[in-house]
């Protein structure tokens, strides 16, 4: 039975509790029919679950929490004639875990909570970002049981590069493991990985200099070009310029779009100061970095502000430049907001009545940052008055942006900027092999109530699952425009799309049973597929009735993976029942059966360590006392 207490966090409890039994890979049952285009590939999703979690009244957050992979791998059965799905969960062992597993002097995790980093003071933010230095001090002594050396907890998403599948955090660089059993192989530095036995010595992400530890913090949403198979990913720091650019070119180029030599840590001139920036828009000729007004500064509780902090005066700025030419950067403002999670990006070329090159971005786009604080179980602060012509209702929504490049001597200028529907969406996908280019559909979660912003004391769940005809909505956008920034195309709310018996409508949502809640859906394409939707949706999904008197889990509560028809949006062709719930996480991936057997050799993985014997020596007497004592 898993730890039941009163008042206890939200994002502890229920399902968003964590777990601590990980499993090998299981064999599953399941009923209906497995399509046979998932046969020998496996589907992973990262999360936060911490290891440490004794302190159930600590500060906590949605985005903490060591990493926690969760997959289905879709086994081939004997002599291919049937598939079988088999479960397997790891932790990833970074640093910080492997300090933290079986540490009984530590009560509360190594790193300060990004709750904390919201509402505390300069003295209490001083204080526990001491202990954390201290922390890390005593890991790099002599008989420690881990030294951390980098502070990445590896929790948010995964991805697959160049025969390397990758857990990513943007505080830290990204880590390596293998498929399927998710044994955690090494750190990742853009030319090689630990543990690989590699020769090339030579720096990657962070270079050689002193602010390395800093620059080879990488964004959680790298992107893997499908054509050229360059990996694309930003670097955010808390010095001058803010922000660094980075392109890891694939062993052998595909293409010819390549540029063939990898480039790390290249400045992004233009920054205004350090921001909380967790994604990025990638085409296959630009990319698209957004200045936004919710800044991660350690120096703000200097003046009494927390170090992550919304401005709704302040601009948003959006910085497009030529992907390997980032000092031709084009800054183009507008209306504040946040912008956790962009769907696609991509460029049309124009010839009449002159040539124009058009970037375009699809983005999920908050009107405030209340969601990071509602993730905490925080109040949102009362902010300053914004300008009449900023003020706008609290929402999440599926949004277009067209960023026409200014020749030059003009001032780059938004062309169109208004959300596609008046649903709330978030956690975007779409089919990978049409990233970067014109896709027509973009995938999400959605939720019943009319934002992703929730009563104090209560966590976002997502209860629909939706699919939006984004071309179909930017082009009657453009033919019967809204008002620009506030203005929407589709302004029904989620009853009326639900109810919508429209075959053509643009907008397609799948709506859980009655106390089920999903997570981040993925897409996988039908082989030899008719249409851009011809697939399905992976999702994990979890039953609330399972759910004691205090709303917790039992141990014998499971999570399913559920295998949704992607083009009517209604059918479940298969539920995988799995042997343990899988928590309410953030990012997955769909791995082939091609990148799986196409994976890197190497020649050992990280293991969690046994049990340290009682310290007996003084100055590992000492070092446990410490720990002990602020731990």
């Amino acid at each position: 039975m898993e730890q039941k207490g009163l008042n206890r966090h939200p994002y502890l409890s229920g399902n968003f509790a964590p777990i601590k039994q990980t499993r090998p890979l299981t064999r599953c049952t399941h009923v209906g029919h497995i399509p046979e285009e998932l046969a020998g590939g496996q589907y992973v999703r990262n999360g936060g679950n911490p290891i440490t979690n004794d302190d159930l009244g600590r500060d906590a957050h949605w985005f903490d929490g060591d990493g926690m992979l969760t997959g289905v791998l879709f086994r081939r059965g004997e002599k291919g004639q049937s598939i079988e799905p088999e479960f397997v969960n790891q932790y990833i062992l970074t640093d910080v875990f492997l300090n933290a597993k079986d540490n009984r002097n530590l009560r509360r995790p190594l790193l300060p909570s990004i709750a904390t980093l919201i509402k505390a003071s300069l003295a209490t933010i001083t204080l526990v970002v001491l202990r954390t230095l201290v922390l890390v001090f005593l890991s790099r002594l002599p008989g420690s049981r881990k030294a951390v050396r980098k502070i990445s907890v590896a929790n948010t998403g995964v991805v697959y590069h160049d025969g390397r599948a990758l857990a990513t955090c943007e505080s830290g660089p990204p880590i390596r493991f293998q498929l399927p059993n998710l044994e955690t192989v090494g750190w990742y530095n853009g030319r090689r990985a630990e543990n690989e036995g590699s020769a090339d010595d030579r720096s990657g992400f962070g270079g050689d200099s002193a602010m390395s530890f800093m620059k080879e913090w990488t964004t959680g949403h790298p992107r893997v070009d499908p054509v050229t198979k360059e990996l694309i990913a930003f670097h955010g720091v808390f010095v001058k310029p803010f922000v660094y650019y980075s392109i890891v070119s694939p062993a052998t180029t595909p293409g010819k779009g390549s540029a063939c030599s990898s480039r790390f840590d290249v400045p992004i001139p233009g920054m205004t100061s350090p921001k909380m920036m967790h994604d990025f828009g990638v085409s296959a000729r630009h990319t698209v970095i957004m200045d936004l007004p919710l800044s991660l500064n350690p120096m703000n509780s200097i003046t009494g502000r927390p170090a992550v902090s919304y401005e709704p005066a302040e601009r948003s700025r959006y910085g497009v430049f030529p992907r390997y030419e980032p000092d031709k950067i084009q800054w183009f403002e507008t209306n504040p907001c946040v912008i956790f999670h962009t769907a696609n990006c991509w460029e049309t070329t124009s010839t009449t009545p002159l040539a124009e090159t058009c970037v375009h971005l699809v983005a999920c786009r908050l009107t405030s940052a209340s969601v990071v604080y509602r993730a905490g179980a925080l109040v949102p602060p009362v902010l300053k008055p914004a300008p009449v012509e900023y003020a706008e209702e609290e929402q999440c929504r599926l949004y277009y942006y067209g960023f026409p490049l200014a020749r030059k001597g003009n001032k780059p200028t938004i062309r169109n900027q208004w959300a596609l529907s008046a649903i709330p969406f978030e956690f975007p996908t779409l089919s990978p092999s049409y990233a970067m280019r014109e896709a027509r559909y973009v995938y999400g979660c959605s939720t019943g109530t009319s934002s992703f912003s929730t009563a104090l004391g209560r966590a976002v769940k997502m209860d629909h699952l939706a699919k939006v005809d984004v071309l179909t909505l930017i082009r009657r956008g453009i033919a019967n425009p809204p008002e620009q920034i506030k203005g929407c195309v589709d302004t029904r709310g989620i009853d009326e799309v639900v109810q919508s018996s429209d075959a053509d409508d643009p907008i397609k949502l799948f709506r859980l049973p009655k106390g089920w809640f999903a997570q981040e859906p993925r897409f996988v394409p039908r082989r030899n597929a008719e249409a851009e939707d011809d697939g399905w949706l992976l999702s994990y999904v979890f039953d609330e009735s399972q759910l004691d008197s205090e709303g917790e889990c039992n141990d014998s509560a499971a999570s399913e993976l559920w295998i949704i028809n992607a083009r009517n949006m209604r059918d479940v062709v298969a539920r995988v029942k799995l042997p343990q719930r899988v928590p309410y996480g953030l990012h997955g991936a769909w791995f082939s059966e091609d990148e799986i057997a196409s994976q890197r050799p190497y020649e050992s993985v990280r293991r969690e360590l046994l049990k340290l014997k009682a310290e007996t020596d003084m100055p590992g007497r000492i070092r446990d006392m410490i720990e002990k004592w602020i731990g």
